[in-house]
């Protein structure tokens, strides 16, 4: 894809320094291909930011390339763990200990053989996240630069984020660069000369984020299964490549009676996490937010069958099912739950994005982030957003200008407040709104991120 595109929503001197980062790295990267490496090619944002970056890249002339590592059960047992553990949560008491250590590199060895064979010298490899980590000593011994790009993190580490530190050290010490989302989130056992900080971002014209019109907004919300009635029009986006196509896709549904039309709704969308807090969504909307408001709360997540590096989603959704089943029924009918199908990443987009932009209020009252790219999403959409003051989050917010943190993630009255402010005072949530969307376009598209890469990469040699 073009960044040209980018010309229709950035001003004329941003979108000069992309045409000159380009035109600085094709004699760069000539002959070289970068390759990106995930544990999954879909569900949460890291694939999501490939998916588009890549796309940018390689329409830039640069051979940008994405491979995916293979893993059992018992290996995404451990990374979740060390995810988990990454944000400072003890997540299931599990051990890190010699056993943990052979099952992840026994499983990351038939990876790191395979994409050995592929990379070349003068390629460039950025690996992602922990379940990554184990294979850069593989590549280094081979003189291939590797990047580790860390998206999670804390801003205060405490002994569960040191636990992980020590079990990834002996690999990420061996990279030649580790990037991380943010200052306080870089790991004070790495060298500092070798940090880089890079802010994730969003990619506009993604089927996730385009700009929908209001008839095709409605269908999609029907397509699902989330408004009830028969759609006006067709329930269409545009893909990535420009082609047309429809929603055609139903969510697998918790809800007592569709959304009626007209009806306002809040809206989180995240994956079926703890640190996501879904329950703490429903619990805070039943207490604080339903008794004092019409507005209705639709929490969406991936069908946890589709996402396949999350061993936690499927008893996380079946908790907040049962959490759901025990309210009273005139506040049951108030809350949707939704399993968006993962069939197709781009269908899957535009049914987020019409559940963001139909929203009255966005929030996402996280226990733990490392960016929060869905704020950056609901922001760019000039949604309203209540969200947790942490993490990235905190770098995406501006309180009172551009949305609204919450200073204690676990305070369900505070959360109740905050949703109840934006969805009584409508002037100032669209107002909010307005502010957000420029803040996105001022930090967090993806123009930015890749000219932030080529300048790490070129610092590589």
């Amino acid at each position: 894809m073009s960044l040209e595109r980018f010309a229709a929503v950035l001003p004329p001197e941003r979108l000069e320094e992309v045409r000159a980062g380009i035109r600085d790295a094709k004699p760069l990267l000539a002959g070289r291909r970068v390759w990106n490496v995930s544990s999954t090619a879909q569900g949460g944002g890291v694939a999501e930011m490939l998916t588009t970056l890549l796309a940018y890249a390689r329409g830039a002339g640069v051979d940008a390339r994405w491979e995916v590592i293979g893993g059992g059960e018992e290996f995404f047992v451990v990374t979740k763990r060390i995810h988990n553990r990454l944000h400072g949560f003890e997540g299931d008491g599990g051990a890190l200990g010699e056993a943990e250590r052979r099952c992840y590199e026994t499983t990351l060895a038939p990876s790191a053989a395979a994409l050995g064979a592929k990379v070349r010298s003068g390629d460039v490899v950025i690996l992602h996240d922990p379940q990554t980590a184990g294979l850069i000593p593989a590549l280094q011994a081979r003189g291939i630069p590797v990047v580790w790009r860390c998206h999670v993190g804390v801003d205060q580490p405490n002994e569960q984020v040191r636990d992980v530190w020590r079990f990834l050290q002996r690999y990420v010490a061996a990279a030649d660069a580790a990037v991380f989302s943010r200052p306080p989130f870089a790991w004070d056992v790495i060298d500092p000369a070798r940090i880089a900080i890079i802010a994730p971002s969003l990619d506009a014209f993604a089927p996730k984020n385009q700009q929908l019109d209001a008839s095709s907004v409605e269908a999609i919300l029907v397509a699902t299964g989330l408004r009830e009635g028969q759609a006006r029009a067709p329930a269409a986006f545009t893909r990535m490549d420009d082609a047309p196509d429809l929603v055609r896709r139903r969510a697998r549904l918790m809800q007592e009676r569709p959304l009626r039309r007209g009806e306002r709704f809040v809206v989180q969308v995240s994956r079926w996490d703890v640190l996501k807090d879904p329950g703490g969504v429903v619990q805070g909307f039943a207490e604080f937010v339903a008794p004092h408001s019409d507005a209705h709360l639709v929490y969406a997540g991936p069908d946890v069958e589709g996402v396949s590096d999350d061993p936690e989603g499927a008893r996380v959704v079946e908790d907040v099912r049962r959490q759901w089943r025990a309210l009273p029924t005139e506040v049951r009918e108030r809350i949707h739950l939704a399993e968006l199908p993962m069939n197709d990443a781009q269908e899957n987009g535009a049914m987020v994005n019409a559940l963001q932009q139909a929203a009255t209020v966005v929030v996402q009252k996280s226990l733990a982030e490392g960016f929060g790219l869905t704020v950056a999403e609901a922001m760019w959409k000039s949604r309203p957003v209540a969200a947790s003051r942490i993490g990235g989050i905190q770098d995406q917010i501006e309180h009172g200008r551009s949305g609204l943190l919450l200073a204690e993630p676990r305070a369900l009255d505070a959360f109740g407040d905050a949703v109840r402010q934006l969805l009584d005072n409508v002037d100032a949530a669209h107002a909010m709104g307005g502010a957000a969307r420029e803040r996105v376009r001022e930090r967090f598209l993806g123009p930015r991120s890749l000219l932030e890469y080529l300048g790490l990469i070129r610092g590589l040699g």
